[in-house]
């Protein structure tokens, strides 16, 4: 028995009719984000968590925060969703090692030249081939593909319970200032990486449908992505 059959089996009938209310939101964010994840994620995976974040968010919603229950509800799915991918993540501790290396690279070599580095630049200060950084760009997509603006724990394997109550205005502002942050990090990248970084974060296209936009292909786009946020992170690192 799945996780959220379980869930459903032992909760009351309110709950089991609000997930029928609500199983197409869960199905149409499920769709939404497989299309920007690798192709191990599963979409089934996606939906039964999903699915115990639509309960969850029923257990917790309070009406007199000002919040429609469907936006409130989208926020707690998104989030169980992203969470079971997080914990689902068999990432090698190698690969997060080598993508803090290639950001330390970019910044030596940035702050010796006065000018943005390039890819074989990065390969030889890390005395790797090219053929080795491109792998390394693509591994770096992989590895972070949620909204850069959420803080990171050990590996940065980022932590989010969407069961919590809403931040302390301390933790608040902290992400404010984080955010303010990368904002001006992504604004020194090179115009391609910025408008990749656009397209994904901001207009939420997934890497096949940028590539068809900038007429490359999504391999290509998928090494782009990786190297804006290998420069993001040693702009960050700063």
């Amino acid at each position: 028995m799945s996780a959220a059959n379980e869930y459903l089996e032992h909760s009351g009938q309110d709950q089991r009719e609000l997930v029928l209310k609500h199983a197409e939101l869960v199905k149409r964010i499920a769709y939404h984000l497989v299309g920007r994840m690798p192709a191990s994620v599963d979409v089934d995976d996606l939906i039964q968590a999903g699915t115990i974040g639509l309960l969850l968010a029923g257990r917790n919603f309070r009406p007199d925060q000002g919040a429609n229950f469907e936006t409130y509800a989208g926020i707690r799915i998104r989030g169980a969703m992203i969470d079971e991918v997080r914990r689902s993540d068999w990432t090698p501790r190698s690969v997060y090692r080598k993508i803090r290396e290639a950001s330390q690279a970019v910044k030596r070599i940035e702050n010796q030249t006065g000018t943005k580095a390039r890819d074989q630049d990065i390969a030889d200060e890390m005395n790797i081939s090219l053929d080795e950084y491109h792998q390394l760009q693509r591994d770096a997509t992989a590895c972070r593909l949620f909204s850069l603006d959420e803080p990171e724990g050990d590996d940065d394997m980022m932590s989010h319970d969407p069961a919590t109550d809403e931040p302390e205005p301390s933790d608040r502002l902290e992400q404010e200032d984080s955010r303010a942050l990368l904002v001006a990090a992504i604004e020194e990248l090179p115009e391609r990486e910025r408008l990749v970084m656009s397209l994904y974060y901001d207009e939420e296209l997934n890497l096949r449908e940028i590539g068809e936009v900038l007429g490359v292909s999504e391999s290509r786009v998928c090494q782009i992505h990786g190297q804006a946020l290998i420069r993001v992170r040693a702009q960050l690192d700063e």
